[in-house]
């Protein structure tokens, strides 16, 4: 039988420390440290360091993102966030997540005792997966990056018969991550031309109320003109559209042009949007027009779609296992002989920019 998860919670509130340490241990966990404040918790941590950490962002004497950024420079360690959603407090969720937190809960303003005391509030299964995180990869997006490793190769599949898709001089680059996500898509997209032959789709599992904030945030750091999609809008080079968070996103052909798809529909794969919903769609109006990539992520969700894309003739990438935060979903699509290639994000970025050259 494996250990019990040991976790750390650091929240200024003695009720919520209470009431979550309650959850946990009801789930099989083992509550180590309990703080009120990341100074209270620092020697504690040094003295028995935890194997997750449930952190809060509003505190005394220093605040849940100081702590994560200087956690993480220091000893990286898989991080879930716990705090109220307000809209300036998304984009801040939104910086935890790119400084190397793991995963995130909300915790509403109204209703508190009620989300406390429910087991289905998300916390459980957060720490559940913050615990599969990769330290490494945590190491990678907290400190200086190593000379990168060389690629490998999946193993071939035998590629469906050709689908009948007219050619165009649009291309379309598909991308899906789950977990570690936000990371990884600034470091990606960051390596990419601003004047990219391509437009981009992307899919993050995030609900409701992120993928706002985080397109605005990809297109700072990024350069990129990144938006949360609209349904019906055309799918341009150099354009990152981003599904919204808690609706599908497909694409679609307009004449010789692809749009988006924005719809609401049923979860896939426990997910809206599903990279799966992307990526198949995908393969069916662009083909050989496009290129896949699956990246870090709890799951399977996107393999059968990068498949589909695969044997419809597009050039497909898989993140591999030492650059991915959760090597779940990319481990998935390399298993079903979904990628073409398996590479870490300078080799995923360099075959981008291959793929899109013209000839």
């Amino acid at each position: 039988m494996n250990p019990p998860i040991r976790v750390a919670i650091i929240d200024d509130s003695a009720v919520v420390r209470k009431h979550l340490s309650a959850l946990l241990e009801a789930a099989g966990m083992q509550v180590t440290i309990t703080a009120s404040d990341p100074l209270f918790a620092w020697p504690k941590l040094q003295a028995d360091w935890p194997d997750v950490i449930v952190l809060d962002v509003e505190m005394p004497r220093m605040d849940g993102l100081s702590f994560l950024r200087q956690l993480m420079a220091e000893h990286p360690l898989p991080v879930v966030m716990c705090s109220t959603l307000t809209e300036a407090g998304a984009e801040t969720t939104l910086q935890a997540l790119a400084a190397g937190a793991v995963g995130f809960v909300t915790k509403p303003k109204l209703g508190l005792k009620n989300f406390l005391e429910d087991q289905d509030n998300g916390l459980v299964p957060a720490v559940r997966a913050a615990k599969r995180a990769s330290l490494k990869a945590l190491v990678r997006f907290s400190a200086p990056t190593a000379a990168p490793s060389m690629p490998s190769s999946a193993a071939p599949v035998r590629a469906a018969p050709a689908m009948p898709l007219a050619q165009t001089t649009d291309r379309v680059i598909a991308v899906g991550a789950s977990t570690g996500g936000v990371q990884t898509f600034e470091s990606l997209l960051c390596q990419l031309p601003r004047d990219m032959g391509a437009g981009i789709v992307l899919v993050q599992h995030m609900p409701a109320g992120f993928t706002a904030s985080f397109a605005q945030r990809l297109a700072r750091v990024s350069g990129l003109d990144v938006r949360e999609a609209v349904d019906g809008e055309r799918v341009l080079a150099g354009r990152v559209l981003i599904a919204p968070g808690g609706r599908h996103m497909q694409l679609r052909a307009s004449g010789a042009q692809y749009q988006v798809e924005v719809r609401d529909g049923p979860l896939v794969n426990h997910h809206k949007p599903s990279v799966d919903v992307l990526f198949k769609s995908v393969a069916q109006v662009a083909g050989r027009n496009a290129i896949g990539v699956l990246l870090t992520g709890m799951g399977d969700d996107g393999a059968r779609g990068l498949l589909e894309m695969r044997r419809a003739g597009a050039y497909t990438a898989a993140q591999d296992e030492a650059s991915c935060v959760v090597y779940g979903m990319p481990k998935a699509a390399f298993e079903l002989g979904a990628a073409v290639q398996v590479l870490d994000l300078e080799g995923i970025a360099a075959a981008i920019q291959r793929q899109i050259k013209p000839a």
